[in-house]
């Protein structure tokens, strides 16, 4: 609240924030435990709590990747990863010259061939270790690391199959977080005249990175990508304009989707899920391997639910540490765009 403060201040607004509350974490409690002679119960899995948004410990791998893919790794660098175990990194890769949003062919070709080695060399080297066959040196050095990062031999089971290639948006998020500035008041008030978490505001980095005109190849537009089907459903009479493409009309409609997929699913980690994989099929997931989040990351199998759906909960979660604590990630400054102001501040002055 104090980056939003600093800002109203420059608008003259800053005593209408005075009563803003600030949430605070919660935390396990811990509890002491006895000497007892039957069997104890399998205690849940620890989970850290960030706000209503728990993160699991089993997480942090993943929510970490994508807070060095949002505000470490720059548009011109490649990191090689395995697409489960997403604190396995085999190269961040470097590319030369002038690297924009887009890549161009030639980037492209070294991308690929730069996957092709690690593809061809992860394969090689599970067939040896399967053959008892002498190593290589490269062989010896990637071993290391991976005992050295805590990680067991048997990961590289399937390895090359599970070889993923993900570029830096550090730039793309910056500006994102500067476009944000425009709408965080609005949005937060509308998610907490919902009854939602306010920090729902942050969703559109996931989403969008805060560009109005995104387009997905599902169809989804605008800052909260929504499709012509949910915006039938939860933006109801934009028959005559397609109110996705106005940032307040669809977080409104964002507040109604989340509110109900709650009700539905019964958790923040399956409600925000289902943003990416529908509220179906995180129904689906729940009824096959239970309402577990993490067992439902690491074991679920069903269509569709692969590296995107498996991975929104911890992308939510690393946007939102960073888009809340931007000053510990960009040491150069955010340059906020104006807020737009709420009706009733202006009504106020």
């Amino acid at each position: 609240m104090k980056k939003l403060f600093f800002r109203l201040s420059l608008m003259l607004v800053a005593p209408m924030l005075l009563n803003a509350c600030s949430n605070t974490a919660k935390r396990d409690n811990v509890a002491v435990v006895k000497p007892v002679v039957t069997p104890q119960r399998p205690q849940p899995p620890v989970q850290i709590y960030s706000g209503v948004f728990p993160k699991p410990v089993a997480l942090e791998p993943a929510v970490d990747f994508w807070r060095k893919t949002y505000a470490v790794w720059l548009r011109s660098q490649v990191a090689f990863h395995d697409d489960r175990y997403l604190d396995v990194v085999y190269e961040v890769m470097i590319l030369p010259g002038d690297v924009g949003e887009g890549l161009t062919t030639e980037q492209k070709e070294m991308v690929n061939q730069r996957r092709e080695y690690w593809k061809n060399r992860l394969a090689g080297l599970e067939s040896r270790l399967r053959y008892n066959a002498t190593l290589t040196a490269e062989d010896k050095q990637l071993l290391t690391k991976l005992e050295n990062s805590g990680k067991p031999i048997s990961i590289l089971k399937g390895a090359s199959d599970r070889l993923r290639s993900q570029r830096g948006t550090r730039e793309r998020f910056k500006r994102g977080l500067e476009i944000s500035g425009r709408y965080e008041l609005q949005f937060r008030k509308i998610f907490r005249e919902a009854g939602l978490p306010e920090d729902f505001a942050y969703l559109p980095h996931v989403e969008s990175s805060f560009q109005a005109s995104a387009k997905s190849s599902a169809g989804a537009v605008g800052l909260w990508q929504f499709t012509k089907g949910a915006a039938k459903t939860f933006m109801p009479g934009g028959d005559s304009i397609d109110k996705r493409l106005d940032p307040i009309a669809s977080a409104n409609g964002a507040a109604r989707y989340l509110s109900y997929a709650y009700n539905k699913l019964g958790d923040w980690p399956a409600a925000v899920t289902s943003y990416n994989h529908g509220i179906g099929g995180m129904k689906r997931a729940q009824n096959q391997v239970g309402t577990d989040f993490i067992r439902i990351v690491e074991q679920y199998d069903g269509p569709a639910f692969g590296f995107a759906s498996r991975n929104y909960y911890a992308q939510f979660l690393a946007a939102r540490e960073i888009a809340s604590k931007p000053e510990q990630y960009f040491s150069e400054g955010i340059s906020y765009e104006n807020a737009l102001i709420p009706k009733e501040y202006l009504a106020a002055e």
